[in-house]
């Protein structure tokens, strides 16, 4: 049993900060990287960024670069995703994913676990 669980999300004026959390319980894995993707309504689970088990490779959505900030801390089983400079375009579900590698891709089938998703809602 493996489960994911995505905290911290809600409604934040533009430009403002929101910081996610996803706690990791149940059977954990000696390798494996953590993923953020967002699904706005009607749209494709997008990309949003990764890092790596170790946490010293960290990869962004082009869309995010420069204002989203991804961490984790093994010793706590949980990953941070730090969002600054929100804007209404954020707007989404953020979901978190493990994938058992030790760095993670940009797709969202590559990965084997998921939380049920937070909700990220910025007004104009």
């Amino acid at each position: 049993q493996v489960q994911l669980v995505e905290s911290g999300g809600g409604l934040v004026q533009a430009g403002g900060s929101l910081r996610l959390s996803c706690a990791v319980s149940g059977r954990t894995f000696s390798s494996y990287a953590m993923g953020w993707f967002r699904q706005d309504p009607g749209k494709e689970r997008d990309f949003v960024a990764t890092i790596s088990w170790s946490g010293g490779s960290r990869y962004y959505a082009d869309s995010v670069k420069g204002r989203f900030t991804i961490s984790r801390d093994n010793a706590k089983n949980t990953v941070y995703l730090q969002m600054n400079s929100l804007k209404p375009e954020d707007t989404a579900v953020y979901y978190c994913a493990a994938q058992t590698s030790r760095t993670g891709t940009v797709v969202a089938r590559d990965y084997d676990y998921w939380g049920r998703g937070a909700q990220v809602t910025v007004s104009s």
